[in-house]
């Protein structure tokens, strides 16, 4: 591996970091996890993420897109895992991705058919509600952690606010690469500032280790609950869609055509970056967008980069030390970046919803109805406190009631566009973009 391609390599990592390490965190804390199994947590996450990233890159017969994708913790599934974690335990967490990993791997061929029922007022709407359902976890970190003595303390306040000026600063006057890393740059800032102010303890740190080889089923053997692994193959049929999307783009940006057998093989390595991510009780994995900004920023199609970023990753994943690191960052620190970060995930569904059309008035109401209830179900989860436990674990997560909510009702108002042939689609799409 020469100097440029790792160098190419260790840019996508950069650019990747923050949103790799913030989901374990963010779990880790809801779930109060330990600051030893919460130091396991980011470290196999990093590790899974290297792994995930070299089964798409390498592109065989059956698995492996072979375009220029890096593969990170997917915030879709970030509220589903806490909620499934705190009413049926972590294990159940883990058989539900196992689940739903093998059914991608197993119904891939057939996947690529289902995209029809994700068209933009479908897939923009989750966005939205995504972004709208994590910023509260965002804005309680910005004042010190639910829980926290010091919960919104002026140090506390002046911490979160200066990383998110951090970050815009870095936007205002950066361009490129640096810019790319504003989140990045800004939680390091954040936490210097942080350990200057004496909040940041490295005993952690200090006391991890070098070198730990990954634990299959670290936090117990999988529990496999109807309700949760119904909530998980959602998150994966939306990660599917999402995934779709960032496959055409580099299709466009390299040159390359994407045909129905390159997505069956991409699909088929997230089925099984999934089902690794329940084994070693990480995370369900799809393909990070900031990277594919990074392609046509750097204009290096080649697969080797993401092969370097992925072997980087791996490498981290290997030192716990490395993955220490994260859980020293303040919750203040935290705050500041995710609510950047989650309102840019609103933003980005905000910009999907401006292509829809909005000739057929019908598509206003579908994403009124489902940003409503997906929205309402996260600010007051006690609306469907009084159902069936199993039916409840599904409806009070807002994104899993919003993306039901879009789906139905997509399928309502327009079934007949969903079931006319591809050709039809398109031309249809065609002249809604005109």
């Amino acid at each position: 591996m020469n100097s440029k391609v790792f160098s190419l390599g260790f840019q996508h990592v950069m650019a990747m970091y923050a949103g790799a390490i913030l989901v374990p965190l963010l779990v880790g804390r809801a779930l109060n996890l330990t600051p030893e199994q919460l130091a396991y947590l980011v470290a196999i996450d990093l590790l899974t993420c290297g792994i995930a990233t070299l089964l798409q890159a390498w592109k065989n017969k059956y698995f492996g897109i072979g375009l220029p994708v890096v593969l990170g913790a997917s915030f879709v599934a970030l509220s589903p895992m806490i909620a499934i974690g705190s009413q049926y335990g972590i294990p159940a967490i883990y058989g539900s991705i196992i689940v739903a990993g093998l059914f991608i791997f197993l119904f891939a061929r057939y996947l690529g058919k289902l995209v029809k029922f994700f068209p933009l007022v479908v897939t923009g709407t989750v966005v939205v509600i995504i972004g709208l359902s994590l910023i509260p976890s965002g804005v309680r970190n910005m004042a010190g952690g639910a829980g926290n003595p010091d919960f919104g303390s002026i140090d506390n306040l002046m911490l979160s606010m200066g990383v998110i000026a951090i970050i815009l600063v870095i936007n205002r006057f950066f361009k490129g690469y640096v810019r790319s890393l504003s989140v990045l740059l800004g939680i390091v800032a954040g936490t210097a500032l942080a350990a200057m102010m004496g909040k940041v303890d490295f005993h952690e740190v200090l006391e991890a280790s070098w070198f730990r080889i990954p634990q299959p089923f670290y936090f117990g053997a999988p529990s496999f609950e109807i309700a949760p692994t119904l909530t998980m193959l959602i998150v994966g049929l939306v990660i599917v869609v999402e995934s779709t999307g960032v496959f055409f783009a580099l299709g466009e940006i390299c040159d390359r055509p994407v045909t129905q057998d390159d997505l069956t093989r991409g699909y088929r390595a997230e089925g099984m970056a999934i089902t690794l991510g329940g084994i070693f009780n990480a995370f369900p994995y799809n393909t990070f967008a900031q990277n594919v900004g990074l392609v046509q920023l750097s204009q290096n199609k080649s697969t080797n980069v993401v092969v370097a970023a992925g072997s980087i990753l791996v490498f981290l994943g290997l030192v716990p030390k490395i993955a220490a690191l994260a859980t020293i960052i303040p919750a203040p620190v935290l705050g500041g970046a995710t609510v950047v970060l989650f309102g840019m995930v609103v933003s980005s569904g905000i910009k999907m919803l401006g292509s829809v059309d909005y000739k057929n008035q019908h598509n206003a109401l579908i994403i009124a109805c489902s940003i409503s209830l997906g929205l309402g179900s996260t600010v007051v989860p006690e609306l469907f406190s009084q159902l069936p436990p199993a039916l409840r674990i599904i409806v009070s997560d807002g994104v899993i009631t919003g993306s039901l909510t879009a789906i139905f009702m997509n399928l309502f108002f327009n079934f007949h566009t969903v079931l006319a042939p591809a050709s039809v689609q398109h031309e249809k799409a065609n002249e809604a973009h005109v």
